[in-house]
């Protein structure tokens, strides 16, 4: 039977080869008798995983001896909670600093202040002019020079690609540059994790749920610079508390070890296709030719300005609401899955991460056409 083409937000499309390798080691990895899913975390088959799924990822985003690499669980919405337990303890004061981009970045913001003043150093939460373009918010990226920085913050939260509404922060600015060098930056990477090389030595921590460039849904993998590691709140539990899970090689619980099995698949995939300097040459050419199409359309709307549109995450909407069903309806009969947008801002959207080929998108594309034409 012939896959459709899966445009879903996360959980999302993982590369054919992974599941067909997956499928072929169910029942007996590496002639061990054993399905991972039954392996001991702790037995020598499944350390071996979890080692080379560290030194793969290493490998693929160039990451120093200085970060520890955690595999842990809870999903990305759980480290909005366990990074502030972890790290804004570092500070007399405890107090963070948060850059608001759509809605993740405001959930990331509203969690924090159960353990700390968590204090807005700029928002894109309103309507606002953007080289002469008129922008709804969370649609623009506030200019970093515009960024207000407290100087003792124990970090600096940014949410650099904004799953729901499409915004993607390709450049991170140093903190000497926004005159708080001993502020550590904090990125939630999860919707464009792995989708080209990022310069992981100008944070302090990155962190990402899986499930959209990565592997499936239940692992969730953080990059900590060592120094921050060892502030944790007392009210922290153990299993989430960093110095615990660093110091058992992410093995202080049992972890998702399905998952982390899965994601070093995927490491290793990505290996095969050049690294991230290739993957993101891909991404680059699927992003292009989706936009390219919308922009030359007077019947499909972008509301993100071109700056900062995200090259996983495409949102866009039809001209009246009462054209989704139609549209969804003729998607899904050509083969084109999981295109409605999120219920918080409706319309639609394509996510087009690592694993949908450009194959995919211009099939959607046709069918872009085929709608307007039809409808238009």
């Amino acid at each position: 039977m012939a896959r459709p083409w899966n445009f879903a937000a996360g959980p999302s499309v993982m590369p054919e080869v992974v599941l067909q390798q997956a499928a072929a080691e169910m029942l007996d990895w590496h002639g061990s008798g054993m399905s991972v899913m039954e392996m001991s975390h702790r037995g020598q088959e499944f350390i071996q995983i979890c080692s080379e799924a560290e030194a793969d990822l290493r490998e693929l985003l160039a990451v120093s001896n200085d970060y520890a690499i955690l595999f842990m669980q809870g999903g990305a919405t759980a480290e909005n909670a366990v990074i502030p337990m972890n790290l804004i303890g570092r500070v007399a004061q405890p107090k963070a600093d948060f850059v608001l981009t759509g809605i993740w970045s405001v959930k990331s913001h509203q969690e924090c202040q159960r353990y700390g003043d968590a204090c807005i150093a700029a928002s894109a939460g309103v309507p606002t002019r953007v080289d002469g373009v008129q922008q709804e918010a969370f649609t623009w990226v506030p200019s970093p020079d515009t960024w207000r920085v407290r100087k003792d913050a124990a970090y600096l939260h940014l949410c650099s690609n904004e799953t729901i509404g499409g915004v993607e922060t390709m450049d991170w600015p140093s903190m000497d540059s926004l005159g708080a060098p001993e502020v550590p930056l904090v990125v939630d990477v999860s919707s464009h994790f792995l989708s080209r090389p990022m310069p992981i030595e100008r944070t302090g921590m990155v962190f990402a749920g899986a499930q959209k460039n990565a592997g499936p849904a239940g692992l969730t993998i953080v990059i900590v610079r060592r120094d921050l590691i060892g502030h944790a709140l007392p009210i922290c539990p153990a299993a989430f508390n960093y110095a615990n899970v660093a110091a058992q090689h992410s093995m202080f619980n049992t972890p998702p070890t399905y998952a982390i099995y899965m994601a070093g698949l995927v490491f290793k995939w990505l290996k095969k296709q050049g690294g991230l300097r290739q993957i993101e040459q891909l991404n680059i050419a699927k992003a292009q030719a989706l936009y390219g199409f919308f922009e030359q359309s007077s019947f499909y709307r972008l509301p993100v300005h071109r700056s900062v549109r995200s090259r996983m995450n495409v949102p866009f909407y039809l001209p009246n609401t009462a054209l989704e069903i139609d549209f969804l309806q003729g998607a899904q009969a050509r083969g084109l899955m999981q295109l409605r947008g999120h219920k918080s801002v409706g319309g639609m959207r394509a996510s087009i991460y690592n694993a949908m080929p450009l194959e995919g998108v211009l099939s959607l594309i046709d069918y872009l056409k085929d709608f307007e034409k039809s409808h238009g």
